[in-house]
């Protein structure tokens, strides 16, 4: 176990504001029954050190993870965490849904395709 300094404080708040009572809290329960460590190393470094970086606000952090994980392909209950934790932070719908749409070139139309799929509860009816 890590130690848990200020920094895994922070990073703890901003996965209960952001992921509390949604996916992402549930990912992070389920990762830490398995693995403690890792879970810790999880909320001190990637959001206690990275997430909580100065440069961007939060909205566009968790659009840039949105993007990520639909990219892969493979990170699809990501996906869903970091889009609704992009809501919470103050991004649109719109936004999540252009930010995956921009993809299509880039990741390619099935992984665009098993985006827009795994996110139809959080983007809601179709967009235009």
């Amino acid at each position: 176990m890590i130690r848990q300094d200020a920094k895994y404080r922070q990073g703890l708040e901003l996965i209960e504001f952001l992921h509390g009572g949604h996916a992402g809290g549930e990912r992070v329960a389920a990762v830490a029954e398995i693995s403690p460590d890792f879970a810790d190393m999880a909320i001190a470094w990637a959001t206690g050190h990275i997430l909580s970086r100065p440069g961007l606000d939060l909205a566009t952090r968790e659009l840039i993870l949105v993007a990520a994980c639909a990219t892969q392909g493979f990170a699809l209950t990501q996906l869903v965490a970091h889009a609704e934790a992009g809501l919470r932070a103050g991004a649109t719908r719109q936004q999540i849904h252009e930010t995956i749409s921009q993809l299509t070139f880039y990741a390619g139309g099935p992984a665009v395709s098993n985006a827009l799929v795994a996110l139809k509860h959080v983007l809601g009816e179709a967009q235009a």
